[in-house]
């Protein structure tokens, strides 16, 4: 209740009471919800600037920013997984298959190693959250950077893989005369007792011996670059070339299954045997050459020959007797 005022009035010499003004009272009113709204405002923006309070819409940028920042830490999460596989993929690059195929591992320095230069990260700086976005955004071009070198490494290993596949189609690796068809084997790479002169001399191959017309077989893939008769000595022969500098040569044929240029297969037939030339029987004169050197057919029978077989071979081949040719 509002107190009541009074005057001392002169005239009357007594005391009146003050009536107060309307319009002032309605002032008083107005000034008071002013004062109050304008009071109640800065109280409100001095809560909305402060972490006591947040708006709707800033509730929801936070909800956002946690939901990315979860994002992110799968991102990452995911990131360290792929990691541990690649890594599993470089260690068997460098320790199996760049060894297997004779290539020079790549260094580690080299598949992790950063950019240099300039900051490439300049324009994600100045954020709420930039460590977390430069740091996901490294992480993921280092990534990036390993894979390429990966998938080149891959790319050379398929192709050394495709060169030693042929290398190893192409090298002369079973026999000329199956052991169903075999005789025997008459003589092999060495000295060895001349058949006409009865002197010792080099003895470049070795000796197949077979009835004539037995079928003799090309020992690894190749071309043919000789058929034949045009060699002293070797009479009607077939010469291979197999690339990667083997050559390989069928002496003393009675006839050709093949001509000059034509591509072969291993185990493919190519000829018959006989007796043409310098020769004292039927039989396939067999030679292997490697970077034009003749060297000895022996270690090359991998292909058809068991363990035993080969080593009866080895055997008889290793005997200093009379060639036939």
């Amino acid at each position: 209740m509002s107190k009541v005022k009074y005057y001392y009035d002169s005239e009357t010499l007594s005391y009146r009471r003050i009536e107060p003004k309307k319009g002032k009272k309605a002032l008083n009113i107005s000034l008071f919800f002013v004062a109050a709204f304008l009071f109640g405002g800065i109280c409100l923006l001095i809560l909305l600037n402060t972490s006591l309070v947040s708006t709707p819409k800033e509730l929801s940028q936070a909800r956002e920013l946690r939901n990315y920042e979860f994002q992110f830490e799968l991102l990452n999460k995911k990131m360290a997984q792929v990691e541990q596989v690649l890594e599993n993929i470089e260690d068997r690059d460098n320790n199996i298959y760049r060894v297997y195929f004779e290539a020079n591992p790549i260094p580690n320095e080299q598949r992790t190693a950063g950019f240099g230069g300039v900051n490439r990260y300049k324009h994600l700086e100045g954020f709420n959250q930039s460590d977390l976005i430069i740091g996901a955004t490294q992480k993921l071009e280092k990534l990036q950077k390993r894979l390429v070198i990966q998938s080149k490494s891959l790319d050379e290993i398929t192709e050394l893989a495709k060169a030693k596949e042929e290398l190893l189609a192409a090298i002369p690796a079973i026999q000329p005369i199956s052991n169903e068809n075999l005789t025997r084997m008459a003589s092999g790479y060495g000295w060895r007792s001349d058949p006409f002169t009865k002197v010792r001399k080099m003895h470049y191959g070795m000796d197949f011996t077979a009835p004539r017309g037995t079928p003799v077989y090309a020992t690894g893939d190749g071309v043919i670059a000789r058929a034949d008769n045009n060699s002293s000595g070797y009479g009607e022969h077939i010469r291979i070339d197999h690339g990667f500098g083997y050559l390989s040569l069928y002496g003393h044929l009675s006839k050709y299954n093949v001509r000059k240029g034509q591509r072969v297969k291993r185990g493919d037939l190519i000829g018959f045997v006989g007796s043409t030339g310098r020769s004292q029987a039927p039989h396939c004169h067999y030679e292997v050459w490697k970077d034009g050197q003749r060297i000895d057919p022996i270690n090359f029978y991998y292909g058809s020959l068991s363990a035993s077989e080969y080593e009866a071979l080895l055997h008889a081949a290793s005997q200093e007797n009379q060639s036939l040719d």
